[in-house]
């Protein structure tokens, strides 16, 4: 897509008469049922952090943390609508918040995944994921009429009746136990056999499928291998299958979900996002999750919610016999169907519209309006929090101090976590183990994040904040809670009252989206596309850095930075015959053979000097690619895209520099970000 193509959207399928199944083509109208003054956090690799000496930097300006490499990549955060604010609030001001003797510094980062997340990452799921927010009514109307068909469930399990051992003998197992059997023998080649966490949650709810009197008793005498191998020649059969039976195939999968795939909202025809209910498994989470190797149970239509206009025909259920837990008609909320998490029960499953369609664009521009917003009330929050550091009122003292370190270092801000759920915290749910002080001002952090993503950070702060920490810590254990009279709800209450809808979550966006402007204006100057799109992705990196979202090394990684090498050694013995040819010519002498055998063309110095010139590029161009890759290896830089980075931003950035905008967002999120196409070059954020 060329840049003045951008506000250029693309539609649907050909139109057909509607009924409850089928639905009309995207877009077409169906009769009813028929500029904040600072940087934001300056980053450095870990080899640089090691080097530079740290940078003062103003307390007014937003922290300049140095995160360095990273592993594991996250998955996305959901940014959910807020309430109004109370009456008292700061109003915007353009006057500058008080500035502090000894501001926050960057002295040392380490930011590093558990091993345990060092797996193959996966590709981003098909089915709905958990959320928290319970489902209850939303503010305000968001559609007058809906239409869906619900929810697709996996096809029954079909039985393949390949014996497993049980102390050397083959065992008689029902379907229901032949299907768990099957979930984990398909995982014997993975590091999950490797974490006795795993294998001890799956035999406990195994044995409740197998009975108190099965033979099998006991995991470790369990031989799985025959299902294993049957498994085994099965992916190979469907690999040999030929593109005529795999197109088939594909098809007719089609086929079958093509009504779920769509909803009709106030008459035009929008794309559903994740319509498909899981098929039951084993759960795996991320890092030490207590709950690996649970029994994902299947989910039924009576565990399933649909919300649907009242005037619309309910979906039909899918599954014979059965019925939906219940139907609602609640045009104050967006989702289209709900269920508890199997395994996390105080969890929902959701299934809204998709990326792409116009309730979800509105959402994305709100959250980063609301992001933008903040902007011309940050001075003045930050004043408050600084003029709180010292307060003899403890809840406000803690309010002020994990405010700042949210706003410094881009924290989450943390929810509270039952003792069956992974050992994750954010800013207000720290342990005093997760925060070291170490004289005169440095706070040490360790701990797991979000998707167990590990956390590690020194950083030189104020020292009213320094000397908070160690009165918070003061006659507590390693487990207790750093911030004791503070919580997430708390903190954003607070929040609410200094800026309309400001939560903790808006001044990660905001710090992500700023950045991002920043490192861009700073990065960018002129060049070739290929060094503008380096530019974009060192930028995207910054970002990623500070809000910790990490991924392994890929596979290829190797590969690809040793075929580059492979291309630079012969690019310089080209270079080196052309330095032996030039110095020929300009002797007069006429020239040799080539490696390959052949008699060159008598070339002139001046052409000569210009391929050396051109060849000298050309390694220039590969090596600086190679640095790119390896900067880039640990970082996941599709996160913070999809989730915290205004996309007009991108847009605007890539018109100025003429970088097409399908080099920087891929189909997904060129979609997702429609709204955002129109956006005028000289657009800041």
């Amino acid at each position: 897509m060329a840049v003045e193509d951008f506000a250029k959207t693309t539609g649907g399928s050909t139109s057909k008469s509607y009924d409850s199944a089928e639905i009309q083509p995207l877009g077409t109208k169906v009769q009813k049922y028929g500029s904040a003054k600072r940087p934001p956090c300056e980053v450095t690799s870990t080899a640089q952090a090691s080097v530079k000496k740290p940078r003062i930097y103003d307390a007014s300006a937003p922290v300049n943390s140095k995160h360095a490499s990273v592993k594991t990549e996250t998955k996305a955060e959901h940014d959910d609508g807020d309430d109004v604010p109370k009456s008292q609030r700061i109003k915007k001001s353009a006057t500058s918040a008080n500035k502090l003797s000894s501001p926050m510094k960057a002295t040392k980062v380490v930011s590093s995944s558990l091993k345990e997340t060092k797996s193959k990452l996966k590709k981003k799921s098909k089915f709905s994921k958990s959320s928290k927010v319970p489902p209850s009514s939303g503010e305000g109307l968001k559609w007058t009429t809906l239409v869906h068909n619900g929810v697709i469930f996996p096809p029954p399990y079909k039985p393949h009746g390949v014996k497993m051992l049980y102390k050397g003998k083959p065992v008689d197992l029902t379907p229901e136990q032949e299907e768990v059997a099957t979930m984990y023998a398909v995982m014997l080649d993975t590091d999950y056999m490797n974490k006795p966490q795993f294998k001890e949650n799956f035999m406990n709810d195994w044995r409740k499928i197998l009975g108190k009197k099965h033979v099998i008793q006991k995991l470790e005498d369990c031989d799985f291998t025959p299902i294993y191998e049957w498994h085994q020649r099965e992916k190979e059969k469907k690999k040999q299958m030929s593109a005529e039976e795999k197109k088939a195939l594909k098809e007719e999968k089609l086929k079958q979900e093509e009504k779920y795939m769509w909803a009709i909202v106030d008459g035009v025809k929008e794309k559903v996002g994740n319509f498909r209910a899981e098929p039951p498994g084993l759960f795996r989470g991320r890092g030490e999750h207590p709950k690996m190797g649970k029994l994902k149970r299947r989910i039924r239509p009576s565990n399933i919610t649909i919300n649907i206009g009242k005037d619309a025909p309910i979906p039909e259920c899918p599954v014979p016999g059965e019925s939906w837990k219940e139907v609602k008609h609640d045009n104050t909320v967006t989702w289209l169907a709900f269920w508890n998490d199997p395994i996390n029960p105080k969890e929902f499953k959701y299934v809204f519209l998709a990326a792409s369609s116009s309730l979800k664009g509105q959402s994305d521009k709100e959250k980063y309006e609301k992001a933008r917003r903040l902007k011309d009330y940050i001075e003045g929050i930050r004043s408050v929090y600084t003029k709180d550091f010292t307060s003899k009122d403890p809840v406000k003292r803690q309010i002020a101090v994990a405010t700042y370190l949210i706003d410094k270092l881009a924290l989450r801000a943390g929810n509270e976590k039952d003792d069956d759920e992974a050992d994750t915290v954010g800013c207000c749910t720290l342990k005093v183990e997760n925060v070291e002080p170490v004289p005169p001002n440095v706070l040490k952090f360790d701990f797991l994040g979000k998707d167990s993503i590990r956390y590690q950070n020194e950083v030189a702060v104020y020292e009213p904040v320094f000397k908070a920490i160690q009165q918070f810590r003061s006659g507590k254990k390693g487990g207790d809670d750093l911030f004791d009279q503070l919580d997430t709800s708390k903190l954003n209450a607070h929040l609410k009252e200094l800026m309309p809808g400001l939560t903790a979550k808006v001044f990660r966006t905001y710090n992500a989206s700023f950045t991002l402007e920043q490192q861009l204006n700073k990065l960018t100057q002129g060049g070739e596309f290929a060094e503008r799109y380096a530019v974009y992705q060192l930028a995207n990196k910054e970002v990623a850095i500070i809000c910790n979202h990490q991924r392994s090394v890929s596979k290829s990684h190797s590969l690809q930075v040793s075929k580059l090498n492979e291309k630079i050694e012969e690019l310089k013995v080209v270079l080196e015959e052309l330095k032996v040819d030039l110095a020929r010519a300009k002797n007069r002498k006429p020239p040799v053979k080539s490696s390959d055998g052949k008699t060159k063309r008598n070339l002139t110095p001046e052409v000569l000097q210009k391929k050396i010139d051109q060849t000298n590029v050309k390694i220039d161009k590969i090596e600086k690619q190679i640095e790119t890759k390896e900067e880039l290896k640990t970082v996941a830089l599709g996160t913070s895209k999809i989730n915290y980075l205004d996309p007009r931003i991108t847009v605007a950035w890539c018109k100025r520099h003429e970088v097409p905008i399908e080099k920087i967002f891929n189909k997904s999120l060129l979609a997702k970000f429609a709204w955002a196409m129109h956006v005028e070059p000289s657009f800041t954020f």
